[in-house]
């Protein structure tokens, strides 16, 4: 695995300070994880957006992702870089689509978005094996987030706030 870049090539590179989740991809263990905390309070933003505002958010940092990413990994050498979490930040917000607020929601939203982005059930193995670039990067977070939300709007279908 290549040697990730330091706090302040993350600070002075724009592709590696998005791509590694503001710093939080440099986490020595579990960086997934991390990048997920750190988009918790990007989420805590954003979270009041009226459904297209939000639906524009998500395809924006989505393209941008597929960009930053694929930039920070060639220039790495590495496709996937352990410490590339901007697919995280994005795969949660995903999940957290029209769910509403509260911290219970926050909550069960990070756990069931890193349950997915883990255990990787089809097609999201196959994608993150054959799906390569920046797309390959995002996709398979980005369809972890799509299995999280479908069971969160499912929990908030038998439990309303």
């Amino acid at each position: 695995m290549a040697t990730p870049p330091s706090f302040r090539q993350i600070l002075t590179n724009t592709h590696h300070f998005f791509a590694f989740g503001f710093g939080s991809g440099l986490a020595p263990k579990a960086p997934g994880t991390f990048g997920t905390l750190a988009a918790v309070p990007v989420y805590w933003l954003i979270q009041d957006l009226s459904w297209p505002l939000y639906a524009s958010w998500l395809l924006v940092t989505f393209a941008l992702g597929v960009y930053w990413c694929d930039r920070s990994a060639r220039e790495l050498g590495v496709h996937d870089h352990g410490g590339i979490v901007w697919d995280e930040f994005v795969g949660y917000w995903i999940t957290m689509f029209l769910i509403p607020v509260g911290w219970w929601w926050t909550l069960l939203g990070f756990v069931l978005f890193r349950f997915f982005d883990i255990l990787k059930p089809w097609p999201i193995s196959w994608l993150d094996r054959n799906v390569s670039g920046g797309l390959g990067i995002m996709v398979d977070d980005v369809v972890a987030g799509v299995y999280a939300c479908a069971i969160l709007q499912l929990c908030v279908y038998f439990y309303p706030y």
